[in-house]
């Protein structure tokens, strides 16, 4: 059985994201008193008394409103409360009952899910201000004293939700999800993807740069497999990056490559690789994550038997540093191609969790050793020993050799294309270390 929800919703800036961080006990989600700042769902995994549960912020529900913005976060927080098993309605106490809370009061009652009205911005101990009593007249039962920002009364808020808590069935492990970053610059596709493959509005779709601002997490299945996609905020250039908000994106972008298994990274087919492309791509590749190139917008484009080919070739020369990715063409918007997603999804993720026993690998070094002789400098010439993998995700070899500097960065390429051409490792970088030993302290490892 999944893990109970909880939502936390209700009008900007009465204090969501900072409750959430609260009850999840990391800064997650954006904090700030610009209203509007949290625009998606964000969801966040924790527990309570040992129970498990997925605990989501969302963005300021505004009742009544023409702003575009605010109209989609709405519609956010619709879905994030249709899909909660308990809710969490946050007002303020500093500003009493407002008009928009009241309605989104009558929202709550018509979803007739359960309701924990909390209270926010009771920052003493003890006896409630005397303006906490008129949370009554909204109808939702006993309202709760919180105070996100000193923790006050957090611990009680927990407790009502663990009450409320669908009973508790036994869960099923799942260890073969794989972790999906969606990354790219502003404006790319990255949340018009993440609909498509969901087939649902689930992110906000719009025009406006920067628009996604948190990293959302959702899980989904299919005839494939089981993922878990991560939708990202756009990142921009760091001397465009001139407010606090913008800088918890960057942030926050860079955490969900770090927690990926495997990162899309969305290019603009109008556009072409830009400087910031491969500014976003280097750092998947520096964090040794699996990728896809996914160039999207393909449909844009005016196109004969050439064009694909001289677009890949276009790739290759502005992301040099990444032969190994491999490319894909789509238009997220139409859906096409993109269920060609998948398999190449699994193969990098399964390419870049490959182990190589160390007699294969030898093997393999000995061969490209016979080919290509190994470089000399002044007399003295470079002795490679044998090489062994140590690691996974992204795979990593050492190399033991006589003398390291002799070992130079095109020699270290030529033995990693000889690994690639025998075992592929399409979609993934790879990592090589460089040991030096004394010719006496070879021993035999490489007869394994």
């Amino acid at each position: 059985m999944s893990k109970p929800i909880v939502t936390i919703v209700g009008r900007p800036n009465v204090g969501k994201s900072m409750l959430f961080n609260r009850l999840v006990g990391e800064r997650l989600s954006i904090v700030d008193d610009t209203p509007g700042v949290t625009r998606d769902r964000l969801y966040k995994e924790t527990s309570w008394r040992g129970r498990e549960f997925l605990l989501v912020d969302t963005g300021g529900i505004e009742p009544h409103t023409d702003n575009e913005m605010l109209l989609f976060m709405r519609e956010q927080a619709n879905m994030a409360i249709d899909s909660a098993d308990v809710i969490i309605l946050v007002t303020d106490v500093q500003t009493g009952v407002t008009a928009a809370d009241a309605d989104v009061a009558v929202m709550l009652q018509k979803s007739r899910k359960p309701t924990i009205l909390a209270v926010n911005k009771c920052d003493r101990p003890g006896e409630p201000p005397s303006d906490f009593y008129e949370f009554y007249s909204l109808g939702l039962g006993e309202p709760m004293a919180v105070s996100a920002f000193h923790g006050i009364g957090t611990g009680d808020l927990l407790d009502e939700c663990f009450a409320l808590f669908p009973e508790e069935e036994e869960a099923v492990e799942d260890d073969d999800v794989i972790k999906i970053a969606v990354i790219g610059k502003p404006n790319s596709g990255k949340s018009s993807l993440v609909n498509s493959i969901l087939g649902e509005e689930r992110v906000i779709v719009s025009d406006i740069a920067g628009t996604t601002r948190d990293a959302v997490d959702t899980y989904f299945e299919n005839d494939y497999g089981k993922f878990m996609i991560i939708d990202t905020a756009g990142l921009r250039r760091k001397a465009r990056v001139d407010d606090d908000i913008e800088k918890y994106s960057v942030i926050r972008t860079l955490q969900a490559i770090d927690r990926s298994d495997v990162c899309l990274i969305m290019v603009d087919a109008k556009d072409g690789v830009t400087e910031q492309d491969t500014k976003v791509a280097g750092y998947a590749h520096e964090k040794g994550k699996a990728s896809i190139i996914v160039v999207n917008k393909w449909d844009l484009i005016e196109k004969d038997e050439r064009t694909m080919r001289e677009f890949d070739e276009k790739v290759r020369i502005g992301l040099a540093y990444m032969t190994y990715a491999p490319i894909a063409f789509i238009s997220a918007l139409t859906g096409s191609r993109v269920d060609k997603l998948y398999p190449m999804i699994i193969d990098a993720n399964e390419q870049s969790a490959m182990r190589i026993s160390t007699g294969n690998l030898n093997d393999i070094l000995r061969d490209a050793v016979m080919r290509f002789q190994p470089p000399s400098d002044k007399g003295k010439r470079l002795k490679v020993y044998y090489i062994t993998q140590t690691g996974v995700k992204p795979p990593n070899f050492v190399v033991f050799v006589n003398d390291a500097e002799l070992f130079h960065f095109s020699y270290k390429r030529y033995i990693e294309n000889r690994i690639r051409d025998v075992y592929g490792f399409v979609g993934t970088p790879i990592r090589m270390t460089v040991r030096q030993r004394g010719d006496s302290d070879t021993s035999d490892i490489h007869r394994k």
